[in-house]
């Protein structure tokens, strides 16, 4: 039986790529979150890091997701929270 593993390393920014994750506290946080939400929706999320102005994520592909739909779901809700925490 052939056995197929795919990574995705994802990479976004900031809008206009200003640093708005300038804490390392804040970063913590951000981070924290993209991994619990990753870990709510069946995502691996390997690695996840960044600097001030953008932010990594290695993630590891399930049978039946997409890269679109990855990132989606990652940065989409990502972003939300960090505007509604504001």
């Amino acid at each position: 039986m052939p056995y197929v593993k795919v990574y995705l390393h994802l990479v976004w920014s900031t809008k206009k790529r200003v640093p708005y994750l300038n804490s390392k506290e804040l970063r913590k946080k951000v981070w924290a979150h993209i991994l619990e939400n990753g870990r709510k929706k069946n995502i691996h999320i390997d690695f996840v890091n960044g600097h001030n102005d953008h932010c990594h994520c290695l993630v590891s592909l399930g049978v039946d997701q997409t890269n679109s739909k990855i990132l989606m779901l990652i940065k989409g809700e990502s972003a939300f929270w960090i505007n509604k925490m504001g």
